[in-house]
Order: structure tokens, then C-alpha cells, then sequence
């Protein structure tokens, strides 16, 4: 019985001596926590995309509150996440105008007509890097949907063989910008009333050949345009949406109906 007690006695000792040296350790090795970034990770949406250019929402609290990155810097949050950080990092936030994404191809299949029979790998990038596709525009979109795989709110789909953005579901985080290897996606103004639907940069007989909705470079719009908002260079028109008052007197006049009304 003593044996017993005196057993019991030393395994309590020596959990407890080794309990107070645990306490000691953390303590010692204890790793502050910023309650500043903590604060700015709440607000954060949680999604990882890394569409602010940090690995995931963690790396961006840190860079906010180091003052490495602004607090607008998260593309998903927009405005009202951004107001939430700069009232905990003492700074006052703009009203920047939310952004989403826009297809720059009108190239529809009854717009183009295919020059192959593609039977590789159903992939953008795949296809690009071999100089393959099956459309006769070689600037429009191949319409596998690499964009499609990348965006992690489903926010883009392929319809009748282009890529086209729901402007409700984007959250301009540019995984589709970046994923295109045509270049065909842009991040613009949501409240952009007029957008070209074209990123040819083919003279206007080589254009017209390959699709019948795109850009000819004309220039037509660019003369039409009382607000300097719109001008041609390297054969493919281009909206300056800080000057653009959405008259749209360009896509009036637009002969080919490329630049698009989507307000």
C-alpha cells in the first residue's frame, strides 16, 4: 500500500514539476501577437485568393498593418472592408469605384469561324504555348475556359464560345486576368457604361477576315468623342474611364458595333 502511495505521490511531483516547466517555456518563447493586424485579419473576407498579390489574407493583415500594403489593398472586401481597416489604422479611406472584370472579345461563334479541328489538351494556356486553336481570330479567345478554372467565386463562364464575366458574382480579385494567356481580361470601372469588345491589334482588312465584330481601327470613335476619352492606338480602340461621361456617341457611330453599352 505504501508502494502504492509513495508511486502515486512521485508521478504527481513529477507532472506538476513538468507542468511549471511547460508555463516557463511558453513564456519564454511566447510569440507577441499584433493586435492591430489580429483586428485587420477580422475584417478580411477569408477567401485566400491572393488576388491582392500577398499569400492569402494573413500575409496582407501583416503587410496592412506594417504599413507595407494600403487598406484598400484586398480586392474582395472593396469599400466597405477598406473603411473597416482604416478606421483601425487611423486613416481615412476614398469611395474608389468598385471594379470587376471584362472580356475584350466579341468573337462569338457566329462572329468567327474555325480554322481547325482543336482535339489537344482543353486549356488556354496549353494551347497558346503550342500556337494552337481553332478560331480564325488568332488575337480573340480560345473559349477553354482556363479563366473559367481559376476563379474561385464562379463568376465567369464560357458562352457561345467566349468568355463572359457576371458582373454581380466578380470580385475583381484578376485570377482570370492573370490566368488568360490571350490577355483579354481587364479590370474596369463597374460603372463604366461603354467597354471595347475587341484586343486585335490587326489592320482592319486582316480583322475583317477573321472576325466579323472587331475592331478595324478606324478611328471613327476617337473623332466622335468631344471628351478626348477615347483613342485609337495600334489599330484597337481604347476608353479613358476618367474622361469617359458615357455620352456614347462612339458606340453610335461604331461601324462595327464593337464597343459594347453596359450600363
Amino acid at each position: 500500500m505504501t508502494s502504492i502511495i509513495t508511486a502515486t505521490l512521485s508521478v504527481a511531483v513529477i507532472g506538476l514539476l513538468i507542468g511549471l516547466m511547460l508555463v516557463n517555456v511558453g513564456k519564454k518563447f511566447a510569440v507577441e501577437v499584433d493586435e492591430k493586424e489580429a483586428a485587420i485579419r477580422d475584417c478580411l473576407p477569408g477567401n485566400n485568393c491572393g488576388g491582392c498579390g500577398y499569400a492569402g489574407c494573413d500575409a496582407l493583415a501583416a503587410a496592412i498593418s506594417n504599413g507595407e500594403a494600403s487598406v484598400d489593398a484586398c480586392p474582395v472586401g472593396g469599400a466597405p472592408v477598406a473603411a473597416k481597416i482604416g478606421n483601425i489604422m487611423g486613416v481615412e479611406t476614398s469611395p474608389a469605384g468598385r471594379k470587376v472584370a471584362y472580356v475584350k472579345c466579341s468573337g462569338t461563334c457566329d462572329k468567327t469561324f474555325k480554322t481547325a479541328n482543336y482535339i489537344g489538351l482543353r486549356d488556354c494556356a496549353a494551347a497558346a504555348s503550342n500556337g494552337l486553336g481553332n478560331k480564325s481570330c488568332s488575337f480573340g479567345c480560345l473559349g477553354f475556359g482556363t479563366c473559367v478554372a481559376a476563379c474561385q467565386f464562379n463568376a465567369i463562364h464560357i458562352v457561345d464560345g467566349v468568355a463572359k464575366v457576371d458582373r454581380e458574382a466578380c470580385k475583381a480579385c484578376g485570377k482570370c486576368v492573370a490566368a488568360c494567356p490571350k490577355h483579354l481580361i481587364e479590370l474596369i470601372p463597374d460603372s463604366a457604361q461603354y467597354a471595347v469588345r475587341c484586343a486585335s491589334t490587326e489592320k482592319g482588312p486582316a480583322v475583317k477576315k477573321a472576325c466579323q465584330a472587331g475592331c478595324i481601327g478606324c478611328s471613327i470613335c476617337q473623332r466622335q468623342c468631344e471628351n478626348d476619352a477615347v483613342h485609337v492606338t495600334n489599330f484597337i480602340s481604347h476608353i479613358d474611364y476618367e474622361k469617359c461621361t458615357g455620352c456614347g456617341k462612339c458606340a453610335e457611330k461604331c461601324p462595327v458595333k464593337v464597343i459594347e453599352k453596359r450600363a
